[in-house]
């Protein structure tokens, strides 16, 4: 499934301004999604990622999203809601999977959770839209992220975006993004599992 070319073609039906609950997990991730809809979409970005196991990792990429978002101009503003930081939500659904390797099951679950507390606050707040900057990320499985994605606009009843936002250079552009703007970049996804790996 090219789910690149399904979010293009999604766009191409929708009218500017909609607005899009979009997961993030780090800064350098969004620079390139919020440069790829940030003038098509009015975003707000869902900072929830209770699988950085390290607070200090957590508040860094935390921090680095809003100084970047001070930055970085779109047409239209771009909001972030803080995500409750419970690394206990994290061990939970990653019990029992503990050795499993990086892009395994564990990630699997991982994706979940992260995209169901979007979807639940997209239909919350009554977004029009809900994504996730994880596929932008070649270590990331995209096929997992959209399926998940559209389990859950089927259980919430909200729009997803379907995405693969590494297609048309995007993992490039983050990299190009983060040096002009001396972006953070971590070496690994967040859990004391892929810091192991």
């Amino acid at each position: 499934m090219n789910y690149n070319l399904l979010m293009e073609e999604e766009i191409s039906k929708i009218d500017e301004g909609k607005t899009l609950l979009l997961h993030a997990c780090c800064a350098p991730c969004s620079s390139a999604v919020l440069e790829r809809l940030g003038n098509i979409f009015k975003i707000t970005i869902l900072y929830y990622n209770p699988n950085i196991t390290d607070e200090i990792e957590y508040q860094k990429r935390l921090n680095e999203i809003h100084q970047f978002i001070n930055k970085f101009k779109t047409k239209y503003e771009i909001n972030i809601i803080d995500g409750r930081y419970e690394p206990k939500e994290f061990f939970s659904i990653a019990e029992g999977l503990e050795e499993e390797k990086e892009r395994g099951k564990r990630c699997y679950k991982c994706y979940k959770l992260r995209l169901e507390e979007t979807a639940k606050i997209a239909k919350e707040k009554k977004f029009d839209y809900f994504t996730t900057t994880l596929s932008l990320s070649p270590y990331k499985n995209s096929n997992w992220i959209n399926e998940i994605g559209e389990e859950l606009k089927e259980k919430y009843n909200v729009n997803y975006l379907y995405s693969d936002f590494k297609k048309n250079n995007g993992y490039k552009r983050s990299i190009e993004l983060s040096k002009i703007y001396n972006l953070y970049r971590q070496n690994y996804c967040g859990c004391i599992y892929s810091k192991r790996d």
